[in-house]
């Protein structure tokens, strides 16, 4: 058997391990990334983020064809295969692949091809599809094996009927309806992108809304433009069991007696870490009762010398914070600065339209005993906006009163995960409001909406009055 000594191992190459193994191999270290596909990028690239979001792109032309209806008629045929309105999706994900794959190379990581289990704490046994096993060893590994969809008894998946999140874009053609089990990130963004398809969607979930780690308002925007786009959200509701026909339809059975009858059933009830092959029994690490990792705020398990990041730890479970994640826990095992606080990095959620938020909500300002004051804009006030024909889009900056400091902004509409990063900017540079206030912005763009946000906040903070003696000789005069 080889052995290779290495200072820290990756494994799983999406997008926690990927960052993981650029972050640990920049400094110097000796870094070597597992990855058990032929390919580099995991589930993320090959079968979730990228995949779902080039069916979204497909919704957002025909949302917008509908709206131009009064230029031309636009129909989509109902007998339209599902893949065709995904695009090149397969050559999109390979390049990105590729892409990764050279980033590693240039970075001097070495991928290795095979799947590990651990022997002990810091050693690995990979097997490869050619050749010996493989014994590595590493005082830091750093686990981003990603996850699995959640089963549950009363929801048997087959693949057909009753979809998972892996599983739902191999459906030949759009139904006619479709019942999405969640109100997490993934069944929402599925949810609204096969609503603007034309799909009579039905979210059924336990939870009052959906999207409960994010801010309520922006929540329920997200709620009004789904029902306009035809999309029904039950929530509070609880199933008791999922049953197909045997003919054209599934049954959903609710504990309050309610019945729900769609073509398709996604189930978007949560996923598993994907540990069960590593056996991590012989480290004396063990999934919790959700079958995550447990983690502290540097990525740390209840292990000395294993990390976990992505998915293996829950949610959020976005291909950003995990990349976070994964750069973090890299720097830990290295024992360098992990730079600014998770809460930096934005939050990006493509349904339709997309969600976007950095820093402190409203709420978790004032739970932490903050005296803010929250300014908004909303798009119809962006020529932008106007012009997208977005003009419920919103974008809320929450901002300290005692020292004018922004702490955090919650975005709704069209284009908003592009533009959050302005305010990310703004919290890692530690602005007050008022910078929002004096800067440009170009024209049109949603940008513009930070300044109006601004000036709504800075509305309700005492003014800044400068005395004479500092005014400009020249005013004065």
């Amino acid at each position: 058997m080889n052995a290779g000594e290495f200072d820290l191992i990756v494994l799983g190459s999406g997008p926690g391990g990927f960052a993981a193994a650029l972050a640990g191999a920049s400094t110097g270290a000796r870094t070597a990334l597992v990855e058990a596909a032929r390919s580099v990028g995991g589930a993320c690239v090959h079968r979730g983020t990228i995949p779902s979001k080039a069916l979204r792109e497909t919704a957002l032309r025909v949302s917008r064809a509908h709206l131009g209806e009064g230029i031309a008629r636009f129909e989509l045929r109902a007998d339209v295969e599902l893949k065709r309105l995904m695009g090149q999706v397969d050559s999109i994900a390979r390049a990105h692949a590729g892409t990764m794959q050279r980033q590693l190379e240039r970075a001097g990581v070495r991928l290795i091809h095979g799947r590990a289990r651990f022997l002990e704490p810091g050693k690995l046994e990979v097997r490869q599809l050619q050749g010996a096993p493989l014994l590595l060893a590493a005082r830091a590994i750093v686990i981003a094996t990603g996850s699995r969809p959640r089963q549950t008894p009363a929801v048997p998946i087959d693949h057909e009927n009753v979809l998972d999140s892996d599983s739902i874009l191999s459906m030949l053609y759009l139904p006619r309806s479709l019942a999405v089990l969640g109100g997490g990130v993934v069944a929402c963004e599925y949810a609204s992108i096969f609503a603007h398809l034309g799909v009579a969607v039905t979210i059924i979930d336990r939870a009052p809304q959906p999207l409960a780690f994010l801010d309520s308002e922006v929540t329920a925007s997200f709620l009004e433009r789904f029902g306009d786009a035809g999309g029904t959200y039950l929530g509070e509701r609880e199933i008791v069991d999922v049953r197909w026909d045997g003919v054209s339809r599934v049954d959903i059975r609710l504990r309050d007696g309610g019945l729900v009858t769609s073509d398709k059933v996604l189930a978007a009830l949560g996923r598993v870490a994907n540990v069960a092959a590593l056996e991590l029994e012989r480290t004396g690490l063990a999934p919790n009762e959700r079958g995550l990792l447990a983690v502290d705020e540097r990525c740390r398990t209840a292990v000395a010398g294993l990390w976990a990041v992505g998915d293996v730890i829950g949610p959020p479970a976005l291909a950003a914070t995990a990349m976070e994640q994964g750069r973090r826990a890299a720097r830990d095992a290295l024992g360098l600065a992990l730079g600014h606080p998770p809460e930096m990095a934005p939050v990006g959620i493509y349904t339709v339209p997309e969600i976007a938020s950095v820093g402190l909500t409203e709420a978790e300002a004032r739970a932490r005993g903050e005296t803010v004051v929250v300014g908004r804009a909303h798009f119809d006030e962006v020529a932008r906006g106007r012009i997208n024909g977005d003009v419920r889009g919103l974008l809320k900056l929450v901002v300290r009163c005692a020292d004018r400091r922004v702490l955090g902004a919650q975005l709704v509409g069209e284009g908003v995960t592009e533009i959050v990063h302005v305010a990310q900017v703004a919290l890692i540079a530690g602005w007050a409001v008022d910078e929002f206030v004096d800067n440009v912005f170009n024209f049109p763009t949603l940008a513009e909406a930070y300044r109006l946000a601004a000036l709504d906040a800075a509305d309700q903070l005492p003014a800044l009055r400068a005395s004479a003696a500092e005014w400009p000789a020249a005013r004065s005069a």
